[in-house]
């Protein structure tokens, strides 16, 4: 790649500028009538043209081809990656639970190890979202990856991903997070086994959340995502091109690599947080406040308050709350919560829920600690606690979650998770 792949710039919902050759970026114009150095000025549109200017997400990307530039598509099976609650299979209103899926022996690179595990909504009716996990061992070389579907929120939880986009490269680890946008070629190369999960938005673009009350400071701060600067790839030869288009795959050869951007600007950019950024707000009196307050991201529907998805994290913090049952209490919820663990203990399972392992507890399924969390946090001296070397995350969607036939049948699911509830006995006493 030419120019510096780890330098980035900084902010969410910022106008982005960003060029590999001097003078590759035209000044007071979109699209002159020559581009210099001889480039093609493309436009990418992340949303309509007659959006909101606050909400309006376009780049101009200034490339060596355009797009255009790719061979006739035929369809690719990937038999485990499914699209929308039409995918989905009837599941009983319990609370799911599975253990971590191993990472296969074969060869699989970020495409082949796809594994999708809940999906609801309509990508063409752009709302909901699918969460998939990646199980993968092999870079994907000259392989790209187009998803016309929706953007996509990468949570690795083992390997570090180097993610190689039309603007640039971002290296994400565990602990991070990459926001992929929709229609944006991207491949991922891998150091090793890779385990992670992801979010695939088919509603409106994950934004940062209102802070209300909250003010003007808190939660996930705009200036610590970071954009990649631009490089483009200078190696000659064929490229494979993926496009998952209508909740199929489809590929094609194109002649020449698509990462051959060389300037840039625009709103609309690939990002990475860190979420040891984030700034956790917390009670300092009493009980334990509503998960709202730990969203990085979110995902609006029409309906306000109401998200199509929203992503939240529980990251490290103290508990200080006094009279308090700390950990989550028992809660059913229009909402409904997929959740992962990417390293540590949750707190109100500490024992049956290990990283890269899943939840599922879809709208007005009860749930909440187990006994063992129960009976400690109940009896427990409270002073100041430090819940340290934890991290978990939720995707949490207005619509229900259906799970697929794979995560049905791949042999992770726990079939013992209800039993973590045995023995909340009825302790009631009339007096």
């Amino acid at each position: 790649m030419k120019t510096n792949p780890l330098d980035y710039q900084s902010g969410f919902g910022n106008s982005f500028a960003s060029e590999a050759v001097a003078g590759a970026l035209p000044i007071g114009r979109n699209s002159p009538q020559r581009v210099a150095h001889g480039l093609y000025a493309e436009l990418l549109s992340g949303s309509a043209f007659t959006a909101p200017r606050h909400s309006n997400l376009r780049s101009w990307l200034y490339r060596r081809q355009p797009s255009v530039m790719v061979g006739g598509y035929t369809a690719l099976a990937q038999p485990w990656l499914k699209t929308g609650a039409k995918d989905g299979q009837a599941a009983p209103p319990d609370p799911m639970r599975w253990h971590p899926l191993p990472i296969p022996d074969e060869p699989a690179d970020f495409i082949e190890g796809l594994r999708t595990i809940a999906v609801n909504g309509d990508a063409d009716a752009q709302t909901g979202v699918a969460a998939h996990l990646y199980l993968v061992n092999r870079s994907m070389g000259r392989r790209a990856f187009v998803n016309a579907d929706g953007e996509m929120l990468l949570v690795p939880q083992q390997g570090r991903l180097t993610i190689t986009t039309e603007l640039g490269i971002l290296e994400v680890a565990p602990g991070e997070i990459a926001l992929l946008p929709r229609g944006m070629a991207f491949k991922i190369d891998v150091d090793g086994p890779s385990r992670g999960y992801i979010c695939e938005n088919y509603g409106a673009p994950f934004r940062l959340p209102e802070l209300g009350p909250i003010g003007s400071n808190g939660l996930a701060n705009a200036r610590d995502f970071q954009a990649p600067v631009a490089a483009f790839e200078d190696e000659a030869g064929s490229y494979d091109i993926v496009k998952k288009y209508g909740g199929a795959l489809w590929t094609a050869a194109a002649a020449a690599t698509p990462f051959n951007v060389v300037a840039w600007h625009g709103t609309l950019a690939p990002l990475k947080y860190n979420t040891a950024h984030f700034m956790t707000i917390g009670s300092i009196s009493f009980d334990h406040p509503d998960p709202s307050i730990f969203t990085v991201l979110t995902s609006p529907s029409d309906t306000p308050g109401t998200a199509n998805c929203d992503f939240v994290i529980f990251p490290p913090r103290w508990l200080v709350m006094e009279g308090t049952f700390r950990p989550p209490w028992y809660h059913r919820n229009l909402m409904s919560e997929l959740m992962g663990l990417i390293t540590g203990q949750y707190d109100a399972k500490p024992e049956g829920f290990k990283p890269g392992g899943v939840s599922l507890h879809n709208c007005m399924v009860p749930h909440g600690p187990d006994l063992a969390a129960f009976d400690k946090a109940s009896q427990a001296q409270l002073q100041p606690q430090k819940l340290d070397n934890t991290l978990a995350f939720m995707f949490e969607s207005r619509w229900r979650f259906h799970p697929t036939e794979f995560a049905l049948n791949c042999g992770a699911i726990d079939r013992s998770y209800a039993n973590c509830w045995d023995g909340l006995a009825d302790n009631f006493k009339q007096e």
